[in-house]
């Protein structure tokens, strides 16, 4: 069940360092969280690569909003009025989640290493649960909620072999517990 909460489930707020070339938005027109998970081994080494700039003319990087680490702590990378890049087509509408999990990393596209095994630790989707219950209650419009791998269905060649097509992206994975998420969260599975 749903249970308002007025208080702010965010512990800190380091900022990115190009917050400000972020494209601005009105958060009324947020409609779509999208669940993702880091595919790297830890937060530091989620932080590097987001603060990594890879697109040219914005001068920006690729990240989400909330970042969970696997004790539960969420820092806030992005605020909601700006458009973070974490899902393409879907950014200008949406909010990024990305849960620190290992998922494929470190070779995402060998075509040897698509088992995801990592599970989600109790604490990270506790908050995970808490996050989505307050920016409910801060978005009246925030309706949806789906994993990067609903979203983003294209192969392409295997690291290791070029004539294997692997998902360019599958997270949150098979260990995502969808099921309790929903259950828990007044969002619906986008597509649904």
């Amino acid at each position: 069940m749903h249970q308002a909460s007025e208080k702010s489930p965010v512990d800190a707020v380091p900022a990115l360092t190009y917050i400000h070339r972020l494209e601005n938005r009105d958060p009324s027109d947020i409609d779509l969280v999208v669940i993702h998970c880091t595919e790297l081994p830890d937060l530091q080494t989620a932080r590097e690569y987001g603060e990594r700039i890879c697109h040219a003319g914005s001068e920006t990087g690729n990240s989400g909003h909330y970042y969970i680490d696997r004790t539960g702590e969420i820092e806030e990378w992005a605020p909601l009025d700006r458009v973070a890049h974490h899902t393409r087509g879907y950014n200008a509408r949406s909010i990024g989640i990305e849960l620190v999990n290992r998922g494929r990393w470190p070779d995402w596209l060998h075509s040897d290493h698509q088992v995801m095994t990592e599970p989600y630790p109790e604490p990270q989707l506790d908050r995970l649960i808490a996050l989505l219950a307050w920016l409910h209650d801060q978005l009246p419009d925030l309706r949806w909620v789906a994993g990067h791998e609903d979203l983003d269905r294209e192969k392409v060649p295997a690291s290791n072999n070029a004539s294997l097509e692997v998902y360019r992206k599958r997270d949150p994975g098979p260990e995502f517990p969808w099921s309790r998420i929903l259950a828990a969260s007044p969002l619906q599975k986008f597509g649904e």
